[in-house]
């Protein structure tokens, strides 16, 4: 446990600076992300610059404290406030409101409270009725290779990016630690967030998602292999896109006479998640495995994904005469980046993804693959490595900030 702290404070999240930047402008932040990212201990590290407040709605104690919610939280009123999984007590978000005034007309405008949360759709709604113009919001990813600092990122990819698996001792030490995971979600996580799913058939669900990954959604189909009508099968989706467990990828859309993909792509975001559901346990069983190159494919998307600006909107792009491309990243200024992600030593772009950039005429276009170096090929064609494309979106970032 010593070892894996002293790894741990080593990890610096990216997100930290913009996280107190924002504490600093608006008087409270609801930072998202799914269980065991690392949400709290980036909390506790905020905390330690600051006069704060910890308090854990799922302790019976710390829950005690807020018997007389408006009264406890006056006190402290001095202090930024902690409130870890806040969607267990929305009742406070109309006492956080109230406070969050009163204190304003006392002239503190910023770093009042910041809310810790699991799920995204309920909290976002929650929070954004009432404590609208109050509030900003941020998501915190699992690592990325950036965090890492891993060249060449295979760890990354078959453990995923969740702390404790990343850093656990061993390949099995990690593999049962997701495992353990995903039982806690089935068993104890998920039934907070709606009615009643047998934890099972969830587990099946979330396992024939892992099988068909970066496959298109076909609810249908979905619901017939489960024994469910199509709505239940909807709602299993949503109820793990709102976890952050699970991605829909949008296909991009033209004004165009080309039939158009229109179903989603449904990827579960965590790679470590994806082989533990498919008992994927080293990376001799990852390279032999169906499922690599989707593995590689969603693995890639997400790790560009959460390092891009918050302006970016991901797509992907396909034809039903086969011009695609993987991700298709749209910023504010209208620029567009073409993605192909290969799982090869020497990738080249497929003949959809030329015929695909015909069709958008994409501002870059980058083939990502698992080496190292960078290098250009003709039509320019950018073949690059994951984390030097990561730096590319972050250097944006903090170029659209400035």
């Amino acid at each position: 446990m010593e070892q894996y702290s002293i790894f741990a404070s080593m990890i610096h999240r990216r997100i930290t600076e913009e996280l107190e930047k924002r504490l600093n402008e608006v008087p409270a932040v609801v930072l998202l992300g799914p269980r065991q990212s690392g949400k709290t201990t980036l909390a506790l590290e905020i905390a330690k610059n600051r006069t704060s407040l910890y308090l854990d709605l799922e302790s019976e104690q710390d829950r005690a404290k807020l018997a007389e919610p408006e009264f406890y939280l006056g006190m402290h009123s001095d202090k930024l406030v902690i409130l870890d999984e806040i969607h267990r007590a929305p009742d406070l978000f109309p006492i956080l409101r109230g406070l969050i005034d009163k204190s304003r007309r006392k002239g503190k405008r910023a770093g009042l409270y910041l809310l810790l949360g699991s799920a995204a759709l309920e909290l976002l709604k929650q929070s954004g009725e009432t404590l609208a113009g109050r509030v900003s919001y941020m998501e915190l990813d699992p690592l990325n290779v950036v965090e890492t600092g891993e060249s060449c990122p295979s760890n990354l990819w078959l453990r995923g990016g969740f702390p404790d698996s990343y850093l656990a001792s061993n390949d099995s030490a990690s593999l049962r630690w997701r495992r353990d995971f995903i039982r806690s979600y089935l068993e104890r996580d998920i039934p907070q967030f709606g009615p009643r799913i047998p934890a099972e058939r969830l587990r099946r669900f979330w396992t024939m998602l892992a099988h068909n990954q970066g496959g298109l959604l076909n609810r249908a189909s979905l619901a017939q292999n489960m024994g469910v009508d199509t709505k239940t099968a909807s709602r299993y989706i949503d109820l793990l896109v709102d976890l952050l467990l699970v991605r829909r990828l949008q296909p991009w859309f033209t004004n165009t006479r080309k039939r158009m993909v229109k179903a989603p792509r449904v990827y579960v975001r965590d790679s470590g998640l994806v082989h533990a559901l498919l008992s994927i346990d080293n990376m001799d069983s990852l390279l032999s495995h169906p499922v690599l190159g989707m593995s590689w494919e969603g693995f890639v998307i997400e790790q560009l994904l959460s390092v891009s600006p918050d302006c970016v909107d991901a797509f992907f792009y396909r034809t039903s005469a086969g011009a695609e491309i993987d991700l298709v990243l749209v910023f504010a200024s209208g620029s567009k980046w073409a993605v192909e992600i290969k799982r090869s030593g020497s990738p080249k772009p497929a003949k959809g993804f030329h015929f695909a950039c015909a069709d958008l005429c994409p501002d870059r276009k980058y083939i990502v693959y698992p080496g190292n170096e960078s290098f250009p090929l003709k039509d320019q064609v950018q073949v690059v490595s994951l984390k030097s494309l990561c730096r590319e979106l972050l250097n944006n970032s903090s170029n659209s900030s400035m």
